[in-house]
């Protein structure tokens, strides 16, 4: 089992950037494409962005896309979520996850899941 712990959470506001971590331990991280997950309060979790395990292929939710980058080192056993331009409706529970490939993953097929890291908007 892969245990995650996520971080980097904060208050922001409109336009704002930010950076997210997932640091893994447990099992061998590389081995797993990995993610992040959103629930906005009153919805459900919603995909946000995948990489595979050797970082050649991405996904991102329309949403996101040119303005959120998904990057992991496995050597450091940790997954990034750079978030730049970020909008009221980016804010929520930002959820580290992971799963045995990315196209099930970003599907919803994670297999696990860290507790989330919190992104509110202060305006």
């Amino acid at each position: 089992q892969v245990q995650l712990v996520e971080s980097g959470g904060g208050l922001v506001q409109a336009g704002d950037s930010l950076r997210l971590s997932c640091a893994a331990s447990g099992r061998t991280f590389s081995n797993y494409a990995m993610g992040w997950f959103r629930q906005a309060p009153g919805k459900e979790r919603e995909f946000v962005a995948v990489i595979s395990w050797t970082s050649s292929v991405t996904y991102y939710a329309d949403s996101v896309k040119g303005r959120f980058t998904i990057s992991r080192d496995n050597a450091k056993n940790t997954v990034y979520l750079q978030m730049n331009s970020l909008r009221p409706e980016g804010r929520g529970v930002y959820y580290c996850g992971g799963g045995t490939s990315s196209p099930s993953l970003r599907d919803g097929g994670g297999r696990f899941w860290g507790r989330g890291t919190q992104v509110t908007d202060s305006s």
